[in-house]
């Protein structure tokens, strides 16, 4: 059996599509973080289980909620921006077959404002979203990762995500997820500094566009690029200010 957790904040343009795609699985859960559009409306009458608990910045606990509510042996975890195509559909079903598996990478397919990037940070993507539940916890409250004890494999077939739809979008994003980046790295004991807030970004954005071949994917990879690099720079900046404060 597989659950399937998303969690959600106003994704009622996604969520009836990422929970169609999802049909496979056994159990389809949606952890809401009190959205005030019809996410939830939408999630119900796909026939998903809905539970509302505030997010409060931290995107770990938000899926390690998710895994206890789950009653499935193998859990998949989804965006809503996120789909599953039926090639992978099918992979899944068979790795979970497999008794010397206890976890599966994904590679992730992304669209950029409606155009698909193959290069640079975007395809060099690999993310821990199926696993047995019982085989570990999520860590981290941004930038979370899922830490399973056992075997891991990766899919052949990647991922679709449906990326920031408009340039607004993500650089709210990044502000936000940037603010709690930069209080983890202060919790994990690293230290900002002006050189990293100097050169780091442009360190970053001379990785994707250039060593992980960017700039392959036209004006797409060189926004993505330098957006990332903007994300480096907030981190580093907001860490420093907490710091001196």
């Amino acid at each position: 059996m597989i659950s399937a957790v998303t969690l959600t904040k106003n994704e009622e343009e996604n969520i009836k599509d990422c929970l169609k795609s999802l049909e496979f699985c056994d159990e389809r859960i949606v952890i809401d973080d009190n959205s005030t559009d019809d996410t939830v409306k939408l999630a119900i009458a796909e026939g998903a289980k809905v539970y509302q608990k505030a997010l409060n910045s931290d995107f770990a606990a938000q899926r390690n909620f998710g895994l206890e509510k789950a009653i499935s042996d193998w859990v998949l975890f989804i965006d809503a921006d996120e789909l599953i195509s039926n090639n992978l559909s099918v992979e899944i079903m068979n790795k979970v077959k497999r008794k010397d598996i206890d976890g599966c990478f994904f590679k992730r397919q992304d669209i950029f404002m409606g155009k698909e990037l193959k290069h640079g940070e975007p395809g060099n993507i690999k993310l821990l979203r199926l696993a047995q539940k019982n085989k570990g916890k999520w860590k981290r409250k941004v930038h979370e990762y899922w830490q399973i004890k056992g075997n891991v494999s990766t899919f052949k077939s990647a991922l679709i995500h449906n990326s920031h739809k408009d340039l607004s979008e993500f650089i709210g994003t990044i502000n936000y997820y940037s603010e709690i980046h930069a209080r983890e790295n202060v919790k994990e004991n690293k230290r900002s500094s002006l050189v990293k807030i100097l050169f780091f970004p442009i360190l970053h954005f001379c990785n994707n566009f250039i060593l992980k071949r960017g700039f392959m994917d036209g004006s797409g990879g060189f926004v993505f690029a330098f957006l990332m690099s903007f994300h480096s720079y907030l981190s580093w900046s907001k860490q420093w200010l907490i710091q001196k404060s």
